[in-house]
């Protein structure tokens, strides 16, 4: 098979806690540029403790996405080149929302680069109405009881309230 007929599989990483709409619409692009998306939900971290265990974020995410039939989600627990080497993954798809994102993104792309030179990274720039929803973002308004039903998927805006009304990751 030739290079411009490969199949290309793509991995989209992170730790979706919870997904976005933000993510969601880089997924979506992302579907339509490559053969096969592999969301890859990050289920170990040495940097915070998720809200939602690895089980949930993984079916937030693949309730997300039924409707792109080149998407499928997997957890993952190791570097994201181990990962996405293990997929057969040529490219990481990444969503940068400002500037900032692009400083600590570019940087891991670097170190990435170091480890698996065959895999490519690519930047999608968030769409604008997008541009300002982080997860960090959501989970701190609807600790705080306020509604997030404009930037995640209706059953993530139900479990965020559900976490509120049991005291778990509200404010004290």
């Amino acid at each position: 098979m030739s290079d411009a007929h490969k199949h290309r599989i793509a991995v989209c990483p992170g730790t979706y806690d919870p997904v976005t709409f933000g993510h969601i619409d880089v997924i979506e692009r992302a579907s339509g540029l490559f053969d096969e998306v592999v969301v890859s939900v990050k289920t170990g971290s040495f940097k915070k403790m998720p809200l939602f265990d690895a089980p949930e974020r993984i079916a937030f995410v693949e309730a997300s996405v039924t409707h792109l039939p080149n998407v499928r989600v997997e957890g993952f627990n190791s570097l994201i080149t181990e990962h996405a080497r293990s997929l057969g993954a040529s490219v990481m798809v990444k969503g940068l929302r400002a500037i900032s994102d692009f400083d600590y993104e570019f940087q891991m792309a670097q170190l990435n680069r170091h480890l698996a030179a065959e895999i490519e990274t690519v930047y999608l720039p968030a769409s604008p109405q997008y541009s300002f929803v982080s997860s960090s973002g959501v989970r701190e308004v609807a600790a705080w009881g306020g509604s997030v039903d404009d930037w995640v998927p209706a059953f993530v805006a139900e479990a965020l309230r559900a976490r509120r009304l049991r005291g778990v990751g509200s404010v004290p």
